[in-house]
């Protein structure tokens, strides 16, 4: 039985042949649906395809690069340091990156460091009561240096494991605040942004040619009044990313700097402009508390004239500005055009199939209808006396 069955099917697949039927049907509800259909086939292709996504032009994306220039001094006076100037050799660190630009905005220093002995910096696993709590040549995760196995005291009241080390050791337990270089939000960035587009040979630059040197050297970036200007303010970048300098400048982060460049090479250069936009892109809210901000360290080494070596360390917190450059460039291309003029034209395949599910499956008369649209002829060399199936 299984077997016949089977040999039916294969026999069908093998010797019958299926070709579309035109069954005009007179229904002002399959009518309606399908115009409706096609209407919205036409709307996608052109509105969406064509005219929003430009489904005409071939595209390519953006090859960038970009360098800064920081300009900007303040001057700081203090019991430890004195009074002091402080110019980009100081605060932007290091000169050149890739894409990035860190810029100092308050630190910790530890003056005339020198290696040698000295009691370790209070906390649960170096506080000491003797040397019994101390192990020779242990380093913890958090250690200055290396214990020596001695209890010595820190101040009056505290005594730790002493250590071999940069001497005397960091204290970084009391951050300055206000930040230590608080007038950082006055200094200025200048960002030169060069881009290409392969595909098309066709490059540019955030230095506009309308740009004159005048007004290169007066200009300041805002989003109303100057907004092709290339020179930024710090303080204007945080705050158009909803940050507040000040608070932001105690313990560091990093801010996003995005250029855009949305070039429809259809029309004029002169329309391929950047567009600038901000944001913090370091968590700081109330759930992300634990090692807020940007910090590192660094040390600037010296050697007096009995030949002992010294070090001034720099823990260093700031901000870092991360610039990242999107783009995409379109031009009309015979290609594209052909192949999405194409696919839409397919589309309209889909209010026919829409159109008989409804006459076939939802209609009262789909019986009817089915009757109409589906005719089975026999093999003609069987003879006209032997056929079947519905001869309408």
């Amino acid at each position: 039985m299984a077997s016949g069955a089977c040999c039916a099917v294969l026999r069908g697949f093998l010797f019958e042949y299926d070709t579309p039927r035109i069954v005009l049907i007179k229904s002002r509800k399959v009518g309606l649906v399908n115009r409706a259909v096609q209407l919205a086939i036409l709307a996608y292709v052109i509105g969406w395809v064509f005219v929003w996504e430009k489904g005409y032009q071939e595209t390519d994306n953006v090859v960038s690069s970009v360098t800064t220039k920081v300009k900007g001094i303040t001057v700081t006076n203090t019991s430890e340091l004195g009074l002091r100037v402080w110019d980009v050799a100081d605060y932007v660190i290091p000169p050149q990156g890739e894409n990035t630009l860190f810029i100092m905005t308050n630190l910790i220093i530890t003056l005339n460091q020198t290696q040698g002995y000295c009691p370790e910096l209070p906390d649960k696993t170096t506080v000491c009561n003797s040397s019994k709590d101390c192990t020779a040549g242990y380093i913890g995760t958090h250690s200055n240096g290396v214990q020596t196995g001695k209890c010595r005291n820190y101040s009056a009241s505290v005594t730790t494991c002493e250590i071999y080390a940069w001497c005397p050791v960091e204290n970084d337990t009391r951050l300055p605040k206000p930040a230590f270089l608080k007038d950082a939000e006055n200094f200025t960035i200048l960002v030169k942004n060069n881009i290409w587009y392969p595909k098309f040979n066709f490059t540019r630059r955030n230095i506009l040619p309308s740009i004159s040197t005048t007004y290169l050297k007066t200009c300041i970036y805002d989003p109303k009044t100057d907004p092709f200007c290339p020179i930024f303010r710090i303080r204007r970048i945080v705050e158009a990313a909803g940050q507040n300098f000040q608070e932001m400048a105690v313990e560091g982060g990093v801010m996003g700097v995005q250029i855009n460049w949305n070039c429809d090479l259809d029309k004029p250069a002169s329309y391929c402009v950047p567009k600038y936009t901000f944001r913090r892109l370091d968590n700081k809210d109330s759930e992300h508390t634990v090692s807020p901000g940007y910090n590192f360290r660094f040390a600037k080494y010296y050697k007096d004239a009995s030949g002992t070596d010294s070090r001034t360390l720099i823990k260093a917190y700031g901000i870092r500005f991360d610039i990242m450059v999107f783009g995409k460039a379109g031009k009309f291309d015979i290609i594209p055009t052909m192949i999405n003029i194409g696919s839409g034209l397919a589309l309209f395949g889909v209010a026919t199939v829409l159109c008989d599910i409804v006459v076939l499956y939802f209609m009262k008369k789909r019986y009817y209808y089915r009757e109409k649209k589906y005719k089975y002829v026999e093999d003609y060399e069987l003879g006209a006396s032997e056929t079947y199936g519905t001869q309408s």
